[in-house]
């Protein structure tokens, strides 16, 4: 790669073109590796971040040539001011304000939730301005190791699935796959899995329709070999409705099985798992070219080092990815909230500006519906991790987008069809977004973390810490440690590691939670239980 854009897209304004294509210049990047105990991200920011714990009150540091004398002892990811800021006017950090000061804060002063609040407010009127960024990376001669399916679609895991069409048969669908792995050799299968879930009756309107299309999505799912659906037989989603939902399927991969119609349902579905095992020991492994590759961009746990670290360097393989042909989806829309015109801004054209517009629009019209404050977003997790406002987590979030156009808009469990970087409607939720990722045909989902989680989605989730700390820590949940970035690791070396660790997990190489058995589904749930 001649040329490197900056890991950290927010070291430059986000809004100019030079932003997203900027070169590392040798004197930044040396300012920076060497700022190991604080960092200010852009020029136009009147805080930093502490990315150490020895900021003690009454120490005086050096930042742009001006002492700041700490007035408070500053945690890890949390902001201190970096000159006198008065109550009312803007914090900005990443070159944007993040919301306001809701008091006096002095120069050294911590800034966090006692004296900052956010400046967003409801529906917004948005104009069509778009920027395009020189974001070019030489193609790669490269391949992925998947399985192609049938219909066109690769899989990077073949695995044997029952899909229940309602919650009542779940028991039922986990004794039958038990049985799989006890009586039949499945050595050349990833896994043999049931995706339970809650639902499937007593739905009604858009969750019902959202529990048929995102069991339709599983059931299609390239990475799954086989799929056995079991049916009850009363319940609301009927199996036949189902179908209907699915449309086309490969009939010998496919099988569906209604439990009040048969005697035993257990032994019946077990003989249709032993025919479907039989039938996935013909498929291997296969060179593809890096465009059947598509890859859902995802955060939880959030700390102040998430826009630092891990989320622009997933921003840069997105980048990449696209520059090869391939796919990423991103979504999670309550944290664009604030930052949402960054994208809207990389729009491919008028159509997808007016989509992204409806989506942010409409996710507000969800929280009202429900009476719930809008932007309320941050977790306790977040919080203590240094993380205060939503404008100040969405702009760490989307950074996981990269700088490439905006290629589609899609409604949640819809397929992907358009190369590039897509937007997804689903909620921040981790096992909901990470599932509905999958659901649209994400292969595999990179998950950055700055406090950790175990759980993994149906498809292969990559925990990627946003610090060193963690990832040792918590050893047997990150597959991948960001937290060098403001080490002593090249940038470059980063990247090219976690390239690497991306085309290896596609190849087949098992994650943390795979490895554990960690692996679940949500659905999306908007509405009322009967």
């Amino acid at each position: 790669m001649s040329r490197l854009p900056a890991v950290f897209a927010s070291l430059t304004h986000p809004q100019t073109p030079a932003s997203a294509g900027a070169l590392w210049e040798p004197d930044v990047r040396d300012h920076f590796i060497d700022m190991k105990r604080f960092l200010k991200i852009n020029a136009a920011d009147n805080v930093a971040v502490a990315l150490a714990d020895d900021l003690h009150k009454g120490e005086t540091v050096e930042v742009d040539g001006v002492g700041v004398t700490l007035r408070d002892d500053i945690a890890r990811g949390h902001k201190f001011a970096l000159r006198d800021i008065a109550a009312g006017e803007n914090v900005v950090k990443y070159g944007y304000p993040i919301g306001h000061a809701t008091e006096d804060i002095p120069q050294g002063g911590w800034i966090h939730s006692h004296n900052l609040k956010t400046n967003l407010r409801d529906d917004l009127e948005y104009t069509y301005a778009p920027k395009v960024y020189d974001v070019a990376y030489p193609r790669r001669d490269a391949k992925v190791m998947g399985y192609l399916r049938k219909n066109g679609a690769m899989g990077i895991r073949n695995e044997l699935w029952i899909v229940p069409s309602v919650g009542c048969v779940n028991g039922q669908a986990q004794a039958i796959a038990e049985r799989v792995k006890r009586e039949c050799d499945c050595s050349h299968l990833d896994d043999v899995r049931v995706y339970t879930h809650n639902y499937g009756c007593s739905q009604l309107g858009d969750d019902h329709a959202n529990t048929q299309k995102a069991l339709a999505a599983l059931v299609k799912h390239p990475n799954a070999g086989a799929v056995l659906v079991l049916g009850l037989g009363c319940e609301n989603n009927q199996v036949s409705a189902l179908k209907e939902v699915i449309g086309e399927w490969d009939d010998e991969r496919v099988k569906f099985l209604i439990a009040q119609e048969v005697e035993d349902e257990i032994e019946a579905g077990f003989e249709i798992c032993r025919g479907l095992v039989e039938k996935t020991k013909s498929d291997k492994r296969q060179p593809l070219p890096l465009s059947y590759l598509k890859v859902g961009l995802k955060c939880g746990g959030s700390d102040g080092f998430s826009g630092i670290t891990a989320n622009p360097l997933v921003g840069l393989f997105s980048d990449w990815l696209i520059a090869q042909g391939g796919t990423t989806v991103l979504t999670e829309v309550p944290e664009m909230f604030g930052a949402e015109t960054i994208l809207m801004d990389r729009a491919a054209d008028r159509t997808v500006f007016d989509e992204t517009v409806c989506l942010i629009n409409d996710f507000k019209h969800y929280f009202r519906k429900f009476d719930q404050p809008i932007y309320e977003n941050p977790s306790p997790g977040n919080k203590k991790g240094g993380i205060t406002t939503l404008e100040e987590k969405s702009l760490g979030c989307v950074q996981k987008g990269g700088a490439q156009p905006v290629v589609d808009v899609l409604n949640y469990a819809r397929p992907v069809t358009k190369p590039g970087l897509n937007l997804l409607q689903a909620p921040g939720n981790d096992l909901v977004a990470a599932s509905a990722l999958a659901l649209s045909g994400c292969q595999l989902v990179l998950f950055t973390t700055g406090r950790g989680t175990p759980f993994g989605a149906f498809v292969p989730t990559m925990k990627i810490s946003t610090n060193t700390r963690l990832s040792e820590f918590k050893a047997n949940w990150i597959d991948f440690n960001a937290g060098t970035l403001v080490e002593d690791e090249e940038p470059q070396v980063v990247l090219e590691r976690f390239i690497d660790k991306v085309l290896a997990t596609a190849d087949g190489e098992y994650l943390k939670h795979e490895k554990t058995g960690f692996k679940e589904i949500a659905i999306f749930k908007t509405g009322v239980t009967l």
